[in-house]
């Protein structure tokens, strides 16, 4: 099978609503596309036939929306084996899901904060452990916003890390969370980054966000990035070198060209620093 192209750059993640923009445009500057796997497992017939001509083209990585790894509820290994499966198929690299939870016994439809406890780390880094044997690839977890700390007896970076260095994964650093909560939680955001393990990071996501109030933020990925974010963006490669950076846009889709216009401006800023073809090499 053909070796894709190497994943760099500044990528959009692939949603239904842009489907039919995309195709009118196929040679927009977009360097990556991020699917979540659940909407693509087992879709034959013409949408398919769509999702395989992008990853034929494309580099692609699969960001998880439901396999609930801080839950309660037994890890759903079936779906870890069709998302291999989907994997496999497709030669995508990189596969990553939240550091939350949303099911116990039914879908919740919502990303629960995990309690930041030595507890939830040990269940928490176990469940990421047995999620890399059955998908026979390490996976990265992202750093999630949340609302709430119920039962809270560690600081979010010290649970992060501990759960990062138990369950020896990798990190899907998200900018824009960061951002979130270091408005809602009241705590420095770049010196939140620089904590993180650098070493870990896969790749990034950067999004818009809702303010509710002047002291809180809710993630809606629905707006346009804001200069605060990409500030941190700009922190996170000086702190992590130049990584692929994903584009999170979920609802109120603007025209496909405003949305090129801030992945232009996600290359503006690797551009400079550099931007990193070894460490993307090494990936590929």
């Amino acid at each position: 099978m053909q070796q894709r192209p190497a994943l760099n750059g500044a990528g959009l993640g692939l949603r239904r609503a842009l489907l039919g923009p995309l195709q009118d445009s196929p040679d927009a500057a977009i360097d990556f596309f991020e699917a979540a796997p659940e909407n693509w497992i087992n879709v034959g017939g013409k949408f398919g036939k769509i999702f395989r001509s992008f990853t034929e083209r494309y580099p692609f990585v699969c960001h998880g929306l439901s396999l609930s790894l801080g839950g309660p509820a037994a890890l759903d290994e079936t779906l870890l084996r069709k998302i291999r499966r989907l994997l496999d198929e497709h030669q995508i690299r990189i596969y990553s899901e939240h550091l939350s939870y949303c099911a116990d016994d039914a879908h919740l439809y919502d990303l629960l904060p995990i309690p930041f406890t030595e507890e939830a780390v040990d269940w928490v880094a176990a469940r990421i452990r047995r999620a890399q044997d059955i998908l026979g690839r390490r996976i990265a977890v992202e750093n999630v916003s949340y609302y709430a700390a119920p039962g809270q007896q560690m600081r979010e970076i010290d649970f992060t890390n501990a759960v990062l260095a138990a369950a020896d994964c990798e990190l899907l650093l998200d900018v824009n969370n960061i951002y979130v909560n270091s408005v809602n939680h009241r705590y420095d955001a770049k010196a939140f980054l620089d904590a993180l393990p650098a070493e870990r990071v896969a790749y990034i996501h950067i999004a818009g966000h809702y303010n509710e109030a002047p002291d809180l933020i809710v993630d809606s990925h629905a707006a346009a990035v804001i200069d605060p974010v990409w500030d941190l963006l700009d922190h996170a490669y000086a702190r992590c070198g130049v990584l692929p950076t994903l584009l999170e846009r979920d609802f109120r889709f603007p025209p496909l060209g405003e949305l090129v216009g801030e992945l232009d401006h996600i290359r503006e800023i690797q551009a400079r620093h550099g931007i990193g073809e070894e460490r993307h090499a090494r990936r590929a």
